[in-house]
């Protein structure tokens, strides 16, 4: 019969189990990193959207947005654009390509002769793709 001495009770056994703290560090970093960076790729400018009915299509990876607000003035993305400089900066935010879809956010409370307007400087530069952007659920009531 062997006898165990006090230096063999002492010594630490090998753990065989997974160690899992530094993937929730790392996962915890990530999730952080999400939250800051989320709210960044938006467009940022306050726009009251009507609600759309109609079924969601695929996004492109780049969208050029163009807003319209209440006051009538006019952003490209988060920019604020002037009527006379609006298609010089679509022609630099499109690199040119007239075949790119504009997505057109305009508010509710803007007439529809202002739209309109925007619509036809759009054509008149080339853009015939032109997507009416809108809140996604069932039409509001008039």
């Amino acid at each position: 019969m062997a006898m165990r001495s006090r230096d063999d009770i002492d010594r630490l056994e090998e753990a065989h189990e997974i160690n899992v703290t530094p993937f929730i560090d790392v996962m915890l970093v990530l999730l952080i990193i999400f939250m800051v960076a989320a709210p960044l790729a938006t467009v940022d400018m306050p726009v009251d959207l009507p609600a759309s009915s109609a079924e969601r299509k695929e996004r492109p990876k780049k969208p050029v947005y163009l807003s319209l607000d209440g006051g009538k003035s006019v952003a490209l993305g988060n920019e604020p654009v002037e009527r006379d400089a609006l298609p010089a900066a679509l022609a630099k935010a499109t690199d040119g390509d007239t075949d790119r879809r504009i997505f057109l956010r305009a508010d509710k409370q803007v007439e529809y002769g202002a739209v309109m307007d925007l619509l036809n400087l759009l054509r008149d530069n080339g853009y015939l793709k032109v997507a009416l952007v809108g809140l996604e659920g069932a039409a509001a009531a008039p």
